[in-house]
């Protein structure tokens, strides 16, 4: 079991967030204290270890420490301002 943790700056977005939302996306993350590598999850190109998960339109980019068993939420926001 993998122990995720949230970056602050992570946590701020996911707090600025719509209530239904974050009931929407915070599932998703619990889940990946499970299976950090889940089916639909994407390797982003040109990103060392930064991984990709959709919930709707919305995506969470973590990295994931194998050696120490954490996953490491780096940022949560729309698709469409997710990548600047």
């Amino acid at each position: 079991m993998y122990d995720i943790q949230i970056t602050p700056a992570a946590r701020k977005q996911l707090d600025k967030l719509d209530k239904q939302i974050q009931h929407r996306l915070q599932p998703k993350i619990d889940e990946l204290a499970i299976e950090p590598r889940p089916h639909g999850v994407k390797k982003l190109a040109g990103k060392d270890d930064l991984y990709r998960v959709r919930v709707s339109d919305f995506r969470i980019l973590y990295t994931i420490e194998d050696d120490r068993l954490i996953v490491l939420v780096v940022k949560i926001a729309d698709r469409k301002q997710v990548y600047s």
